[in-house]
């Protein structure tokens, strides 16, 4: 047997190498579609298996987030009661009239301001009042007045703040300023006062 004759030989030859075709074009035609469109389903369904564990951890999550939603809004209604409402001029006035005293600030002038939408953001829920001021004092008692300002009213700012020499009338004011300031103050939109 172990010699074959050529004749022989060939068409064992033969009969493998078509065998070895068949076998190959299986494969291709067939099993390879089939392996790859499994392998479709299995990224689909571990696709899907993701997108249900971010939906089943965002439902575990729903009491968390909604504490936080519940912190948030009390801090926010916190810092809204600081927020000018009503009649804006009397209450700008009162608020930094009772702020001053504890600073050696003398402010006799309040000017009429004006309401408007807040122009620094689009789309902002709250509008804005603007109120001049000018008075006289030392530079570092109005630097603390404006610093401790601005710390006590995050809802408020201090802009335009022109100093000059006081007109002085005994010589320890010769080292007072004349200053003149706007305040710009959130106040609660009408939306948010029916609330």
């Amino acid at each position: 047997m172990s010699k074959l004759s050529k004749d022989k030989r060939n068409q064992l030859v033969l009969a493998i190498a078509l065998t070895l075709a068949v076998v190959v074009g299986l494969y291709f035609l067939l099993i390879r579609g089939q392996l790859d469109r499994l392998h479709g389903i299995v990224a689909e369904k571990q696709k899907k298996a993701t997108s249900v564990q971010t939906i089943e951890d965002t439902k575990n999550k729903r009491e968390q987030i909604e504490a936080e939603l519940g912190v948030v809004s009390r801090v926010l209604q916190e810092k809204e009661q600081d927020m000018a409402s009503g009649d804006l001029y009397s209450t700008m006035i009162t608020m930094i009239t009772a702020f001053k005293q504890p600073y050696n600030v003398d402010i006799p002038q309040f000017t009429a301001g004006s309401q408007s939408d807040v122009n620094l953001l689009p789309k902002f829920p709250y509008k804005q009042y603007t109120l001049t001021i000018a008075g006289t004092a030392f530079y570092s008692d109005l630097g603390q007045f404006v610093a401790g300002f601005e710390n006590r009213f995050p809802s408020s700012r201090i802009l335009n703040l022109e100093l000059s020499p006081a007109p002085s009338q005994s010589p320890e004011d010769k080292e007072k300023l004349q200053f003149k300031m706007d305040i710009v103050a959130l106040v609660k939109a009408a939306s948010q006062l029916a609330k």
